[in-house]
């Protein structure tokens, strides 16, 4: 309420002014009426150039100062330099050359105002001038562009040569449950038809499969460091988007299909709780937590940094609470872990006398939601 009061202020001080400006010009005896700009007024253009040139690099260097701060931290998968370094050098290429631009636009501006008596120079053509300017882009998007190609190529490049895990990423509105393949790490075959709520089959696995059997489905993600992990990504409903935005990851979830995603965690929870730029994020972030606290406010909990799983695609209303906790661990943690966890024999394909159990935290919220769509 208070922005909306501020912003009302602001807008009526500069009505009062545009006002009292018009005011003072009908009261110059000499006003001059024309609507052709004279060398006084190419000159104030002139000047007015420049201030904003100033304004331009002053706010971008202000940008740099305050919100850097907020950036993600160093990228918590093998892929994840090449992809930041790749982001930074077309940083640097793009700010320089907007910083070149931009001077000489505006010194052109001013340089070549209109002044009486003064009669620009003509020039048809230039193929000197012109061959500059369209080959230096050409050459420095072909090699960006080449660069991006084999960057992407290599990201991508999805195999089972290095054992990988497999998990799958199921996506629906509003929330993510995660399937790893057992000890045979194979998924068992799945469709959203086969989706029974009374047996607490959530995903639609197909119970006569028997590569299903061993499935294991939770609602919180853990991943052993140093070990890659193949991501096959389906929906239920509408499109989503897997993003993991520590990992550098990111991929579409179509209903109808599966996509894949492949990446090699390499630091785990703990390891990246004590990086410097996360530390400093957290002790902000409860900083301001405690001021809430103080106020009654909610969501004012102390906060604890996760790696975390959300959606990047605007699926609905409650679309930005659609996230999942990950958890990166040592490869001992994670097998320890893993046998904890239910199979997807022992929670679902059990004799009907029997109450269905399920896993994950979260799982009745998951049934709900399920419910609800029916």
């Amino acid at each position: 309420m208070t922005t909306l009061l501020v912003l009302v202020v602001l807008v009526l001080v500069a009505i009062a002014i545009w006002q009292m400006t018009k005011m003072f010009e009908f009261a110059q005896l000499k006003t001059n009426t024309s609507e052709i700009a004279n060398d006084n007024d190419n000159k104030y253009n002139g000047y007015l150039l420049f201030a904003f040139l100033i304004f331009i690099y002053g706010i971008t260097i202000f940008s740099f100062w305050k919100y850097s701060k907020v950036l993600l931290p160093e990228a918590a998968s093998e892929h994840g330099g090449e992809y930041d370094y790749l982001m930074l050098v077309s940083f640097i290429i793009i700010f320089f050359v907007q910083t070149i631009t931009q001077a000489l636009l505006h010194y052109f501006g001013y340089k070549y105002r209109g002044e009486k008596g003064k009669k620009a120079l003509f020039y048809a053509d230039n193929d000197r001038l012109e061959f500059i300017w369209t080959i230096i882009p050409v050459i420095v998007l072909a090699g960006l562009i080449l660069w991006g190609l084999y960057t992407w190529t290599n990201i991508m490049d999805i195999n089972e040569e290095d054992d990988p895990l497999i998990v799958e990423l199921y996506a629906q509105q509003f929330n993510w449950t995660a399937r790893y393949g057992g000890e045979d790490n194979v998924l068992g075959a799945a469709n959203v038809r086969m989706i029974d709520i009374d047996k607490a089959n959530v995903l639609g696995l197909d119970e006569s499969d028997s590569y299903a059997a061993d499935d294991i489905i939770v609602k919180e993600l853990h991943l052993p460091v140093g070990r890659k992990v193949n991501f096959k990504m389906r929906s239920q409903d509408v499109l989503h988007s897997a993003y993991m935005p520590h990992f550098r990851a990111q991929m579409n979830c179509v209903p109808g299909m599966t996509t894949e995603f492949s990446f090699t965690p390499i630091t785990t929870t703990a390891q990246m709780r004590q990086n410097p730029d996360v530390v400093e994020k957290v002790k902000r972030t409860n900083a301001l937590r405690a001021e809430w606290a103080a106020e009654g406010r909610p969501n004012s909990d102390p906060w604890e940094f996760d790696y975390v799983l959300i959606c990047n695609k605007i699926c609905g209303q409650s679309h930005y609470n659609m996230q999942m906790k990950i958890i990166v661990e040592t490869e001992e943690e994670y097998n320890e872990w893993i046998k904890s966890q239910k199979t997807f024999a022992e929670t679902v394909m059990v004799a009907d006398v029997q109450e269905p159990d399920f896993n994950p935290v979260g799982a009745e919220t998951a049934e709900l939601s399920y419910k609800a769509q029916d």
